[in-house]
């Protein structure tokens, strides 16, 4: 992320830029988008209000994806090692976009909305991920980028509600499950999902109407907006990974500790084993027939320094053996962690690592992840 002047003619605005200028929010560059990074109150503020309250997102910079057509879910199974076939209707999933090499081009959700399936796609990834998906399965089904949709994460123990009011159908859903819903003379979407580890949900939205929505909820008691800064902050204490940052095209799922992300009837044995793209490499490292070099793990300082991403990862008074890619303070914590590349053999719980961080060393303790237990309403 990085600041931009007030007039940048190579970076977007979100159809909320007028809505933030009059929050005050602090401007930034990301993924070719103006953002805002935190509001008046700052990060901390905003952090501990998600976890206490509710809070308000701007994600509209993310990219939205709708594939149909008969033959929609076996084609998305080419593409995707999840279980498509058998996703229930206003039912979603997370999954991966791998590449021949099984290293992972976005992760994203799937939602089985009836009439199609909705993708929600990083923002750096999205024109790709449309190409990739196009050139590989186009031919099978319709994939049609959703440029016209905005969306919104309302986050925290108090978002369901806020949100029951004006949606009565969203006090029924469960994590993972979503239902259409109109506002206004608009159809939009909402998933009870998100990136913070705590219960809330996701609202799609054409964007003619979603900054008449984000001000109604902003009325509401409890609600405040918050910006980039503090999602980062929620999504490394729930141990979350942020694409591009602690997973890219180099990585595979058993490196970045995601097999859990890829089901039993997709794996070797299973009803409707491989027939992905990078089933090859990628089954043999989670059945354990082939090895890998490097994996992420949790890590909580020993002092309060903060270890930020970048830094190099030594064993105690010897050589480097890896490097942290997310890291910061934990405002619910008070304390700094980290997640990190390291080779197996130093991945076990309680291993001591050093950071070097300005060619100081910090010790670090190998820790599981979350670091921040999750709140998702599961039933």
């Amino acid at each position: 992320m990085t600041s931009i002047p007030p007039a940048d003619p190579d970076t977007l605005d979100t159809p909320l830029h007028t809505l933030h200028e009059e929050l005050g929010a602090r401007m930034v560059r990301f993924a070719g988008y103006r953002m805002p990074v935190q509001y008046p109150q700052g990060l901390v503020a905003e952090h501990r209000h998600t976890r206490e309250q509710a809070s308000l997102f701007d994600v509209s910079h993310m990219g939205q994806i709708s594939v149909s057509g008969p033959s929609a879910a076996a084609a998305l199974e080419q593409i995707l090692p999840i279980d498509v076939m058998d996703l229930g209707l206003n039912r979603q999933r997370y999954a991966l976009l791998l590449a021949e090499n099984g290293g992972i081009l976005d992760d994203l959700m799937v939602v089985n909305r009836g009439q199609d399936y909705l993708l929600i796609v990083n923002a750096n990834c999205k024109h790709e991920d449309l190409d990739w998906i196009q050139s590989h399965i186009g031919h099978e089904c319709t994939v049609q980028a959703l440029p016209d949709m905005a969306l919104l994460a309302l986050q925290g123990p108090q978002a369901g509600a806020v949100l029951q009011r004006p949606v009565p159908a969203t006090s029924l859903l469960s994590f993972m499950q979503g239902t259409p819903f109109d506002f206004k003379d608009a159809r939009g979407y909402i998933t009870r999902s998100g990136y913070t580890g705590e219960d809330g949900f996701e609202i799609s939205l054409p964007a003619s109407h979603i900054e008449a929505f984000a001000r109604w909820v902003l009325k509401q008691p409890g609600v405040q907006p918050a910006g980039l800064g503090a999602r980062n902050t929620l999504r490394l204490e729930a141990g979350l990974c942020l694409y591009g940052t602690d997973m890219d095209a180099t990585t595979t799922p058993t490196q970045a500790a995601l097999n859990w992300s890829i089901p039993k009837v997709r794996r070797t044995g299973g009803q409707r084993a491989a027939g992905f793209i990078g089933a090859d490499v990628v089954l043999p490292q989670i059945e354990g027939s082939a090895p890998v070099d490097t994996v992420r793990v949790g890590l909580h300082a020993m002092e309060r320094v903060p270890v930020r991403d970048g830094t190099p990862l030594h064993i105690p008074d010897g050589a480097a053996i890896g490097y942290v890619t997310s890291g910061s303070l934990a405002p619910t914590l008070d304390r700094p962690i980290a997640m990190g590349y390291v080779p197996p053999a130093h991945a076990q719980i309680g291993t001591r690592i050093d950071a070097l961080v300005r060619g100081k060393p910090v010790a670090m303790e190998v820790v599981p992840l979350p670091f921040v237990g999750t709140r998702y309403r599961k039933n």
